[in-house]
């Protein structure tokens, strides 16, 4: 299976999450899911680009995925999950061959 968006888009770390996130779908856990789908607009001249729009049946998640957190890319997220608390925020991490899973 192959993400919707083309690889080459994606660092390895999203291309891995995609692979992840089209198995869900395939199997029914999501509905869809979207890379780099909109710009969130936190101030002036500070934007913020979520990896992923992960579609439910019941909900949309935004997914962030991180092979290590900089301390500005976990800033813009939380400041971002304050501002739009109609979407759930979601921060993946693969470390040590495993996904982390942190909910703002």
């Amino acid at each position: 299976m192959k993400p919707i968006t083309p690889q080459n888009k994606m660092n390895r770390t999203e291309a891995a999450y995609a692979d992840r996130l089209e198995n869900m779908k395939h199997v029914g856990i999501i509905m869809d899911y979207v890379f780099e789908p909109f710009k969130f607009v936190l101030a002036n001249r500070t934007t913020y680009t979520p990896d992923f729009l992960v579609v439910f049946k019941d909900r949309f998640e935004i997914h962030e995925v991180k092979g290590f957190w900089r301390d500005d890319a976990r800033v813009k997220i939380k400041v971002t999950a304050e501002k739009f608390k109609w979407f759930k925020f979601i921060a993946i991490q693969y470390k040590r061959k495993q996904w982390i899973i942190e909910e703002f």
